[in-house]
C-alpha cells in the first residue's frame, strides 16, 4: 500500500459536481412544484417563458438529477471504491479526465437541447441522436476505466461494491444502446426503431433498469462500501451480498412491464411484470438489512455521528421503497394508483430518500479524504442537513400517498346511474392542498443542499487537494 498512489483529481472533480448538479437539478424541481400551485408562474419572463414551461423543464428535472446528480456522485464513489479496493491506480489519467469531460459536456448539452424542446420523448432518453452518440463513447471509456483498473488490481479478491458498480456499468451500455436505437433525420430530430406497443416495451425495459441499475444497483456498490467504513464494522453477511448481487440482477431485468398495466401490453406481459416485481422484495430486503445490521455492536454512533444517520435513513427509504413498488405493480393496486400522484410520492421515496440521501452521506465522507481534512468543517451543518432533508422527505412523499389515493378514488367513483361523481377539474382542486405541502417538502430538501455547499466550500478552502493515497493517517483510515 506504501507504493500506492491513486488518481484522487477525477473523483475529487466528480464528488464536488455532485452538489453542483444536485443544486441545479433541485432547484428546477422547486420550480415544477411551484408551476402545479400557479401555472402562469414563469409568464413574467417574457420571451423565456416557453422555454421555462412545465413540459420543456421537466425531463431537464428528471435528467438533472438522475444523470448529473446521481451519475457524478456515482463516478466518483465507483473510481474511489475501485482504486482504494483493487490497490492500484486508475489505468490512465486521460482516460479518466475524457470521462470527466465528457460527462459534463453530456449535462450542459441536455441543459441546453431539452428547454429548447429538442427532444426524442423517451422518457429518462429524451436525449437527441449525437448527444447519444457521446453519452456512448463516454460510457465506452468509463468501462475501460473501471474495468481494466480491477484487472490491474493487486489484491485477488474483488470486494462486492465494485461487482454492483460493474453490473450497473455493463447493463446501463446494453440499455443506452438498444433503447436509443433511432434513424436521424435532422442533427437535432431523430425516429425510434421502434413503434406502436413495442416501443413502449422496449422503453419501459429501459426505464424500469434505468431504475433499478442506475439508480439501486450502482448506489447499492456505494452502500456496501460506505456504510461498513463509516460505521467502523465489517459489512454484516458477506455470503449475503453475493446472494443479494445475483438474485437482484437476475430478477429485476424482467420487472419493465409493471409501467404498461391496463394498456396495449399483452396481459401475459403485464403478468409477467408484476409477479417478478414481487419476487424482487427478497433480494431488495436482503440488501437492506445486510447494510442495516452491520450497525450491529455500533448502534451509540447513530447518536452522535450525522454522516451515519444519512447513510442508515437511507436504507430505510430503499427498504420502504422496494416494498412500495411491487406492491404497486400488484393489478388490482395499480388500477387505483396508475397516473396518480401516489406514483410521484413512490419515485420520490427512492429518489430523495433513498438515492440522494446514500450520495449526500457518501459525500460527506469522500470529501475531507480528498482534500487532506480528518472531517467536514462543520459536524453541526451536516446535523442540520440530515433533519431539514429527512422532514422534507416525509412532507413531500406523505402529501403525495395521500394525494395519490384520493386522486384515484376520485377518479372511479360513481353515481348510481353509472356516472361519474367528480368531474376531472374537481379532482385537480383537490389536489392543491397536497402540491403545497409537496411544494414545502422540495424547499426544504433543496435548502438541505445549500446547507452541504456552504459546508463543501468551507472543507474546500481550509483543506488542499489530495492526490494520491499518501495523506494523513487519520484520514487514509
Amino acid at each position: 500500500m506504501e507504493a500506492t498512489t491513486y488518481n484522487y483529481k477525477v473523483v475529487r472533480q466528480f464528488a464536488i459536481m455532485t452538489i453542483v448538479w444536485g443544486i441545479v437539478g433541485m432547484l428546477v424541481g422547486v420550480i415544477l412544484s411551484a408551476q402545479l400551485i400557479w401555472p402562469t408562474l414563469t409568464e413574467a419572463l417574457g420571451p423565456l417563458a416557453p422555454y421555462l414551461s412545465y413540459g420543456r423543464i421537466r425531463p431537464l428535472h428528471t435528467n438533472a438529477v438522475i444523470f448529473a446528480f446521481g451519475g457524478s456522485g456515482l463516478f466518483a464513489a465507483s473510481l474511489y471504491v475501485v482504486q482504494r479496493t483493487s490497490q492500484a491506480r486508475l489505468i490512465s489519467d486521460g482516460l479518466a479526465a475524457f470521462v470527466f469531460w465528457g460527462w459534463q459536456a453530456v449535462i450542459v448539452l441536455a441543459a441546453i437541447t431539452l428547454p429548447l424542446g429538442i427532444t426524442s420523448s423517451k422518457e429518462y432518453a429524451e436525449l437527441e441522436w449525437p448527444i447519444d452518440l457521446l453519452i456512448t463513447a463516454v460510457w465506452v471509456a468509463y468501462a475501460v476505466l473501471f474495468f481494466g483498473t480491477i484487472v490491474k488490481r493487486k489484491t485477488k479478491h474483488i470486494y462486492v461494491a465494485n461487482w454492483f458498480f460493474g453490473a450497473y456499468i455493463i447493463t446501463i451500455a446494453l440499455l443506452h444502446v438498444v433503447n436509443s436505437a433511432e434513424l436521424p433525420v435532422t442533427l437535432t430530430k431523430s425516429y425510434s426503431a421502434y413503434a406502436g406497443v413495442q416501443d413502449a416495451m422496449v422503453q419501459w425495459w429501459y426505464g424500469h433498469n434505468a431504475v433499478g441499475f442506475f439508480l439501486t444497483t450502482a448506489f447499492l456498490g456505494m452502500m456496501y462500501y460506505f456504510v461498513p467504513k463509516q460505521a467502523g464494522r465489517p459489512i454484516y453477511s458477506y455470503r449475503l451480498s453475493i446472494v443479494h448481487f445475483w438474485s437482484l440482477n437476475f430478477i429485476y431485468m424482467w420487472a419493465g412491464p409493471h409501467h404498461l398495466m391496463y394498456t396495449a401490453l399483452p396481459d401475459w406481459a403485464q403478468s409477467l411484470g408484476m409477479v417478478f416485481s414481487l419476487m424482487l422484495i427478497a433480494p431488495s430486503w436482503g440488501g437492506m438489512m445486510n447494510g442495516i445490521m452491520t450497525l450491529s455492536g455500533a448502534w451509540h454512533k447513530l447518536r452522535t455521528d450525522p454522516i451515519l444517520k444519512f447513510l442508515i435513513t437511507s436504507l430505510s427509504f430503499y427498504g420502504m421503497s422496494t416494498f412500495e413498488g411491487p406492491m404497486m405493480s400488484v393489478k388490482t393496486v395499480n388500477a387505483l394508483s396508475h397516473y396518480t400522484e401516489w406514483t410521484i410520492g413512490h419515485v420520490h421515496s427512492g429518489a430523495l430518500g433513498w438515492v440522494a440521501m446514500i450520495t449526500i452521506g457518501s459525500m460527506y465522507y469522500l470529501i475531507p479524504r480528498l482534500f487532506g481534512r480528518e472531517a467536514m468543517y462543520s459536524v453541526k451543518a451536516i446535523n442540520a442537513h440530515f433533519w431539514i432533508a429527512t422532514i422534507g422527505v416525509v412532507l413531500y412523499i406523505a402529501s403525495m400517498w395521500i394525494a395519490g389515493v384520493a386522486q384515484g378514488l376520485m377518479w372511479r367513483a360513481t353515481n348510481p346511474d353509472g356516472t361519474l361523481t367528480y368531474s376531472f377539474a374537481q379532482s385537480v382542486a383537490a389536489m392543491y392542498p397536497f402540491y403545497y405541502i409537496r411544494l414545502l417538502g422540495g424547499l426544504m430538501f433543496f435548502s438541505g443542499m445549500l446547507i452541504m455547499a456552504w459546508n463543501v466550500w468551507k472543507t474546500v478552502a481550509v483543506g488542499r487537494a489530495v492526490d494520491d493515497a499518501r495523506i494523513p493517517a487519520a484520514v487514509a483510515a
